[in-house]
């Protein structure tokens, strides 16, 4: 329930009306908040009589004593002494007797109980305010046989007639933009607004100035808020009966003490002031005399009663001294009030006639040059217009918008001249009136047929722009488009070359992509052409007739039909011709996995063979004889291996035939395998030469087995790199093993011997030629052997200790290994027997 219902008037018809108030709309949470706004800054504009106020509605009237103040304040009369406790039944007990004073007055409270007030119940307590408002400040009003809402509603329209855009019918959206309030304000206080500067798109400046005018200059305090009553599509009705009642009180009163009678003529109103200057000099000279005779009879009185010791005279009640002088000081006051009326309606009268001959003129002004123009508006001629002719005619009517604009001020200057002669009382106002309404409505018919034209002048423009866009549209998108297809087509038709299955399958899948975008872009082409149906639909539909030719591109919507046909057949030409590719690229992957498979075995077995004849040839263990007959086991392994290699060179002459370039599957080429190969015959018809040479030179120079294998041992020794030759510091370490003390020039001789084609490596065959030369040419043993008796201090055997001492490591450990156990009586523990070392290096000893 509403709590507009709560309250049930005794004067049945109004109340009926008051029930039907937006019954369904008073909970609108912004309806509340303008109420709650609007009853407290009314309540506090009658509290703050009594020096108090309130900040919070439903709060500050729950202990009951403020509404009780507030009821005192509003009518003037004492309400029963509140109860001063602070208990609930006390506050409940104020609020009732409140509640039963509103009662007293013929308002009948329904479902408003002191509990729900004293509780803050919000909607009760804004329930009650609205009642107590209704029936202080409404209730009375009476406005040509109307009262309350319908009165006060009256009396704004009334005093709102004469105002341009000002339309009262009711108590919330006429009220939005502000001006039915600043018009009320200017219709009593004209001095206080310039009404002619305010805008209707202005509301919230509009609200804004009345309210702080109000405040200001009326003593009406500010009770709404400008933004909430603008931006709230229907303003609550209460809050704003409640603010205008304020204006209604204000000024009301001040029209009720106009009972002076106004002539229409300045004669008249000139005779009316030598009447009251007459009765200023005639008749109230005599009036005065009586006045000052009746005070000096008076005190006489007084005095011979007081010296005859009498009672002082006591004149009845209203005919004292002091009641006549005041009598006297308002019949002054009237005087003076009357005086400034009378010259006042002079000058009102003055004006007036100044006013009305103005307004005679420039309405005749006007009406001359609005002649014919509602004429001129009315025709027709775009109709066959072209776009240019329409475009000309455009700017003609801007042209008279311009000078209809420039005419405005004229016409709200005759509608200010006609409401001031309004506001100013002018006997023929109606006359006015109707003559200034004439011009208004012509001027709003001028504005009408004026916005017409523009808009049928528009529409047909813009029809003529649309196309003109469509076309521009269509040369935008087609362009773009255009250029795809052709990108389209190139990749279509580009011709390639790949080398292995991820290429083309790369290929493959870009074209797949290129496929996925076909949808998307016949999308693109629909809408492309839907441009050129639009276009075509807009002429159909309003008569145009097309050129056929698009201003902005060559382009013609057969052209973009054309080349999608042509890159449709396109698209399968090209996965023909990517399957082809496949097929031809996974036969090249056979052909590769089938030379890598043999590859990648001939590759190992080469290597393995290479590897097999090195130790071969560095085998200490059997006779020259032996490795002679294992060399020749193994060239005849290989070259029975050969067909092997030539069945390799067959995949691989298939290979290039088919432009097989490289191949994962493997790292040895077949170069890799030729060179191996190569190497490999080379290797072994070298290795069976140096055994040959090996042999011959045993035989030549008498040396045994045993020397060899030990020329062997140490030649492999000091190989570091175990490829059957030994660099310059290899070689050089290797002799002074052996104990030759080697400067670098001896070193230097000794290498032009071993390496006569500076190779920069010693073999083992020219190691062997320089060992069998040395122990030809000297004897070798019996220097070691001294060598080794120096480095043992003249001892018959030698210790570890002193090799590593004295020796390099390499050569003190060659020693140690090749050394046998010291057997003398005078060896130590760990002796060795370095004379029989050095004899079976270079041969027994001739001592």
């Amino acid at each position: 329930m509403t709590y507009n219902s709560y309250v049930i008037h005794q004067e049945e018809a109004y109340m009926t009306q008051e029930e039907g108030w937006d019954r369904d709309l008073l909970l609108d949470p912004a309806w509340e908040k303008q109420q709650r706004k609007t009853f407290t800054a009314w309540c506090n504009s009658h509290l703050r009589k009594a020096g108090t106020q309130i900040e919070n509605i439903e709060e500050d009237f729950r202990n009951g004593l403020k509404l009780m103040l507030l009821l005192e304040v509003i009518s003037g009369e004492r309400l029963p002494k509140p109860d001063k406790g602070k208990m609930r039944f006390h506050k409940i007990a104020n609020v009732n007797k409140a509640l039963d004073y509103i009662c007293s007055k013929g308002v009948k409270l329904v479902s408003i109980g002191a509990e729900e007030i004293v509780d803050g119940n919000a909607k009760m307590t804004l329930g009650m305010i609205w009642t107590i408002i209704l029936r202080f400040a409404i209730q009375d009003i009476s406005v040509e046989e109307t009262s309350a809402k319908e009165g006060l509603l009256l009396w704004c329209q009334r005093k709102t007639a004469p105002y341009r855009n000002v339309n009262v019918q009711n108590f919330h959206i006429s009220w939005k933009d502000g001006l039915a309030l600043c018009a009320l304000i200017h219709r009593h206080r004209p001095d206080l607004i310039d009404y002619s500067k305010l805008r209707k798109d202005d509301p919230i400046g509009n609200l804004n100035t009345a309210f702080e005018v109000a405040e200001k200059f009326l003593d009406i305090p500010k009770m709404l808020d400008a933004e909430d009553i603008v931006n709230t599509p229907k303003p609550d009705e209460k809050a704003i009966m409640t603010y205008v009642s304020c204006f209604y009180h204000a000024f009301a009163g001040a029209e009720q003490v106009r009972n002076r009678a106004a002539e229409q003529t300045m004669r008249a109103m000139q005779q009316k002031l030598e009447d009251f200057r007459d009765y200023r000099r005639v008749h109230k000279p005599p009036r005065v005399q009586e006045k000052c005779q009746l005070e000096i009879n008076f005190n006489t009185l007084q005095t011979k009663l007081r010296l005859s010791n009498r009672p002082a005279f006591m004149p009845s009640e209203g005919k004292m001294v002091s009641d006549i002088a005041n009598a006297w000081k308002g019949l002054e006051q009237v005087e003076k009030g009357y005086e400034e009326w009378l010259l006042t309606e002079i000058r009102r009268l003055e004006r007036l006639d100044h006013l009305a001959e103005k307004f005679k003129q420039k309405c005749s002004l006007h009406e001359t040059w609005t002649s014919g123009k509602e004429e001129l508006l009315s025709q027709k001629d775009f109709e066959s217009a072209s776009l240019m002719e329409i475009r000309a005619l455009m700017r003609k009517h801007e042209a008279f918008e311009s000078d209809l604009a420039a005419h405005q001020d004229r016409v709200e200057q005759i509608a200010a001249i006609a409401q001031e002669l309004n506001e100013l009382d002018y006997h023929d106002a109606v006359t006015v009136n109707a003559r200034c309404q004439g011009i208004c409505d012509q001027w709003d018919n001028l504005g009408t047929l004026t916005q017409k034209r523009r808009d049928s002048l528009e529409r047909v423009e813009k029809l003529w722009e649309t196309i003109d866009q469509l076309y521009l549209e269509f040369a935008k998108r087609a362009a773009p488009f255009n250029n795809w297809m052709d990108g389209a087509m190139e990749d279509l038709q580009d011709m390639f070359i790949v080398h292995s299955i991820e290429e083309i399958q790369s290929l493959i899948t870009a074209h797949d992509q290129f496929k996925a975008t076909l949808p998307e872009a016949d999308k693109e082409r629909m809408a492309t052409m839907g441009i050129q149906s639009e276009i075509l639909k807009i002429a159909q539909t309003y008569g145009i007739k097309l050129s056929g030719i698009n201003p902005y591109t060559n382009l013609s919507p057969q052209d973009i039909s054309n080349k999608w046909d042509a890159v449709k057949h396109l698209v399968p030409l090209r996965d023909q011709m990517l399957q082809e590719e496949v097929a031809r690229q996974q036969a090249n992957e056979r052909l590769r996995r089938q030379f890598a498979a043999q590859a990648n075995i001939i590759g190992p077995w080469i290597q393995t063979k290479m590897e097999e004849i090195g130790h071969v040839s560095a085998d200490i263990t059997g006779s020259l004889e032996d490795q002679m007959n294992n060399l020749k086991q193994y060239e005849q392994n290989i070259i029975n291996y050969k067909s092997n290699i030539d069945k390799l060179e067959g995949d691989h002459q298939l290979s290039q035939e088919s432009l097989i370039f490289d191949n994962k599957h493997t790292n040895y080429t077949m170069e890799h395998i030729r060179v191996g190969w190569e190497q490999l015959l080379t290797t072994i018809a070298r290795t069976i030469n140096e055994v040959e040479n090996q042999i011959l030179t045993r035989d030549a120079k008498g040396i045994s087995q045993e020397q060899l294998n030990e020329f062997r041992a140490s030649f492999n020794h000091f190989d570091r790199k175990r490829n059957g030759m030994m660099d310059p510091d290899d070689f050089r370490a290797c002799l002074i093993s052996m104990g030759y003390d080697l400067g670098e020039v001896e070193f230097a001789r000794i290498m032009t011997l071993v390496d006569a084609n500076n190779t920069g490596v010693v073999t083992f065959q020219a190691f062997i030629d320089f060992m069998t030369r040395e122990t030809a040419e000297t004897d070798t043993a019996e220097q070691v052997m001294a060598s080794f008796k120096i480095l043992a201090s003249d001892k018959s055997y030698i210790t570890v200790d002193e090799l590593r001492r004295e020796l390099p490591l390499e050569q003190a450990e060659y020693c140690i290994s090749r050394m046998t156990r010291y057997v003398g009586a005078d060896g130590t523990t760990g002796a060795l027997d370095y004379i029989s070392f050095s004899s079976a290096l270079y041969g027994e000893s001739d001592l």
